[in-house]
């Protein structure tokens, strides 16, 4: 159970997970430091640290500057500041007093700590949370700043506030993990040396974006997959943000993450409150493996709405038809995703108003009378006798100029006057900050499901956001970066109340909208509409750095892939999407029979391990990199069976390839492998590893299944 310890004397307190401590310190000007954040330390053995000298500064720099937990504008401290505003005569400086703390200990073991502050002389309060849960290192954060004042004092801007801000011990050297991409190429990995002064990562997108993802993990340059300490943070949010990560010539290191982006501002009135996000952070030894492990535990046990929930393997049509779709073209396509094994049968874009091509529709979320004459019913009806969900492609944020929604509510797009509305895939962004445009897409959205028996959304966001603009806003206009991904999770709350049975995806042409906040309303992320088996290797590696399979949408697309023009054999694009959700997205009308009953054959392997991939413990065992292979382990947390995919992308001189040492499995038994019968000791599994018998061409792959023998 995570603990608490507050010592009154010495001002500080300890938070305690099962493996880790994070510690306060209330210094005598009311400044609250980062005292520890690393391995468990008991409130004794926390208080001595106040007696270790600080090493030597040069007179005229504040010893304070990366070493502040609530870090805040003002005096000689000139480092990064989390929480920035502008009162109304134009003070910015922030001097908190310190006004007391709150303690709460919840049934499901849940405790919390509030440390409550407020402006020395204006009517600001601050509030900052710490929320410890059960069984978890992770402590989550946010803030919530207040203002205390009357009509007369005026609004309080609010220039930046962070949810959190991570101060690091002394390491002597730093190195910065996080991922970047494009469409097409999310999620690459990239580690590199942290350096001085302030490295920020960014999206001023209007959604968490490609470029960049809201987590980071820092450790001392030696740590590897399976050995060191690594701390880390997440931001839970959807929208724009900003992860700074600071090195000081003094050698302080703060990672400071929230919402917003440069130079957007908010202005607090009277009686008003901002809470920020959750920023979610924790420290772990055992290497990138081990910190992973813990964010997808996390992820499993804190964020997802249905986590031990297994997600059904899918056909999408998008790629088989493009918009040329009808009732009798889907079926067909149902019939032989049915017979394959698939369990859910999503109809993608095309199927609503005028939309023919992507230059109309959008917005008109009704049948389209043409191709569906009776509505959706008929389509449903079938693929539910076939035995399969129905999902349903949408596009709620966004609409064309040509349709019957824009024409009548052009005022409802993101705007500014006197600039042009620029148009990206034919396409505007719904002002969903807007209460009317949000209570209208809530009706029509619900009016949909309760007319239609759909059991899946895949929820698209295909453009970014420009002209962000609210005319005719009451108050402050910048306020709709907020509001629109705040109504956004409610609309996608309140959908899910209404409709219980309802799972989600959640797209943004790709991997553009993937982080924990959108985890916390949704049952699946699209990782990337870059389908490729080899560059989703990569994509894949990237992912699972922070967020688990069980999340992660993975299609088995036509070789050559319609969108690389890469050949692949069918068994690896299979093995390489078995690494998460297993999906189809190919032309089953082009698929020999040959194609189409190996297919169900692999269909059939993903079911017998799909509880290990989905809600097993992950070993990257040979993580991706300069060497052609590449293996992922999931282990049953019991330990009684795992599933090991090996993916090798070319083999040189005719050398056989190396065994694979396994992890997590217990040396004294033996392990049978459930399609050979070869027996496996343990030991021997662990030390020399698992023989792979793949085969010599290009593109060769594996899937192992490994059953513990009980004696």
């Amino acid at each position: 159970m995570p603990s608490i310890a507050h010592d009154p004397e010495h001002r500080l307190w300890v938070l305690s997970g099962p493996g880790s401590s994070y510690v306060l310190h209330l210094d005598d000007a009311d400044r609250l430091r980062g005292l520890h954040w690393g391995p468990l330390l008991t409130l004794e053995q926390a208080a001595s640290l106040l007696q270790r000298p600080e090493p030597g500064r040069r007179s005229f720099e504040d010893p304070a500057d990366g070493t502040l937990d609530l870090d805040t504008a003002g005096a000689m401290r000139y480092a990064h500041a989390g929480i920035q505003v502008r009162f109304p005569d134009g003070v910015r400086d922030l001097e908190p007093r310190f006004l007391g703390q709150k303690h709460h200990e919840f049934p499901d073991g849940t405790a919390e700590l509030v440390l409550r502050f407020a402006d020395r002389r204006y009517p600001l309060a601050m509030d900052t949370h710490y929320r410890l849960r059960a069984t978890t290192d992770v402590i989550e954060r946010h803030l919530v700043l207040r203002h205390t004042g009357t009509d007369p004092a005026g609004p309080v801007t609010v220039v930046r506030a962070d949810s959190a801000t991570w101060v690091l011990p002394r390491l002597g050297e730093y190195r910065l993990s996080q991922v970047r991409g494009q469409w097409s190429a999310e999620t690459q990995l990239n580690r590199t040396s942290l350096p001085y002064g302030e490295l920020l990562l960014t999206s001023r997108r209007g959604t968490t974006g490609h470029q960049a993802n809201p987590w980071a993990m820092i450790d001392d340059g030696r740590a590897d997959e399976e050995h060191g300490a690594v701390w880390s943070c997440s931001l839970a949010w959807s929208g724009t943000w900003r992860l700074t990560a600071q090195r000081l010539p003094t050698e302080r290191v703060t990672l400071s993450a929230g919402f917003g982006h440069d130079p957007v501002t908010w202005e607090l009135t009277p009686g008003e409150e901002l809470q920020t996000p959750v920023c979610a952070g924790a420290y772990t030894e055992g290497g990138f493996g081990a910190a992973s492990r813990l964010w997808h535990r996390y992820v499993l046990d804190h964020v997802l709405p249905h986590p031990n929930e297994l997600r059904p393997v899918l056909y999408n049509s998008w790629e088989a038809t493009g918009f040329d779709i009808d009732v009798t073209g889907q079926i067909g396509l149902a019939e032989k995703a049915a017979a394959l094994g698939v369990e859910l049968f999503v109809m993608d874009d095309g199927w609503f108003g005028a939309r023919t091509h992507d230059a109309a529709g959008l917005g008109d979320w009704t049948p389209n009378p043409h191709r569906y004459p009776d509505g959706l019913a008929p389509l449903i009806d079938r693929v539910h006798e076939l035995g399969m969900q129905f999902g349903l492609w949408v596009e709620p944020e966004m609409v064309n100029p040509d349709s019957d929604l824009y024409r009548a509510h052009p005022d409802w797009v993101l705007h500014h006057p006197h600039r042009r509305r620029t148009e990206h895939r034919n396409q505007l962004v719904l002002n969903l900050a807007r209460p009317d445009v949000a209570a209208w897409l809530h009706g029509r959205l619900d009016e949909l499901l309760t007319k239609n028996a759909v059991d899946f959304l895949k929820w698209d966001m295909n453009r970014p956001f420009t002209e962000a603009g609210w005319p005719d806003a009451e108050g402050d206009p910048d306020r709709l970066w907020i509001d629109h991904v705040r109504n956004l999770y409610a609309l996608l709350d309140r959908l899910r109340a209404d409709h219980p049975g309802l799972r989600i995806e959640s797209c943004s042409s790709g991997g553009g909208r993937l982080d924990l906040g959108i985890l916390a309303r949704t049952d699946q992320v699209w990782a990337s509409d870059n389908t490729d088996a080899l560059d989703r290797v990569e994509i894949q590696h990237g992912f699972s750095q922070l967020y688990p399979s069980r999340v992660m949408g993975a299609w088995v697309t036509d070789s050559p892939n319609p969108y690389t023009g890469r050949g692949t054999p069918l068994d690896f694009r299979f093995h390489t999407a078995m690494t998460g959700i297993l999906g189809i997205g190919g032309d089953l009308n082009r698929w020999s029979e040959a194609e189409l009953a190996r297919a169900a054959e692999q269909v059939a392997a993903y079911k017998r391990v799909r509880h290990l991939v989905q809600l097993g413990e992950q070993h990257r065992l040979r993580p991706v990199g300069d060497d052609e292979l590449s293996a992922v382990q999931f282990t049953a947390p019991d330990g009684k069976e795992c599933a090991v995919i090996a993916l090798r992308r070319s083999r040189h001189f005719g050398h056989h390839d190396c065994a694979l040492p396994l992890r997590a499995l217990d040396p004294s038994v033996r392990y049978r492998d459930s399609a050979t019968g070869a027996v496996h000791h343990g030991a021997v599994l662990l030390s020399h590893g698992l023989p792979l018998n793949l085969s010599a061409d290009d593109y060769a792959s594996a899937l192992v299944h490994l059953i513990r023998e009980d004696n």
